[in-house]
């Protein structure tokens, strides 16, 4: 039972470090909104979040988004991630990006730092900027 409960806190802390993340894209254009706030749920509950568990891992998020003064404390558990999920936490960012039909400045350089960071190749980051743009235009 011991080692079940570890098991269960640690993927909290690691979704929690994925909320920080995408936390973080949202409040870079100093405008967090319940619109940006669904769309990390709803992204959590994809990525392996018990629905029980979502609003303690975005309080979780919050916190560690507030305390960091920089990315590379979030960017840690997505790299260790597999492709698929590392792609739908990608298409998330660019929807919390778009969530109000534009992308300024530092959205953008979040997101160039993020390819880094996270080993994306930029033709692959493209195609994902793309398809959450096209989404967007409907």
């Amino acid at each position: 039972m011991f080692f079940k409960n570890n098991k269960s806190e640690n993927k909290t802390n690691d979704l929690s470090k994925v909320a920080a993340l995408l936390i973080h894209a949202a409040k870079i254009d100093e405008n967090y909104s319940v619109s940006e706030e669904k769309i990390i749920k709803e992204l959590l509950l994809v990525i392996g979040a018990e629905s029980k568990n979502l609003d303690e891992i975005l309080k979780n998020g919050k916190a560690i988004e507030e305390d960091s003064n920089q990315i590379l404390e979030f960017t840690k558990e997505v790299k260790n991630m597999n492709d698929t999920d590392k792609i739908k936490i990608l298409e998330t960012l660019w929807r919390i990006i778009y969530s109000n039909k534009k992308a300024d400045i530092y959205e953008t350089n979040l997101m160039r730092r993020l390819e880094g960071l996270l080993y994306i190749d930029s033709k692959v980051m493209g195609q994902i900027k793309q398809k959450i743009e096209m989404e967007n235009l409907k």
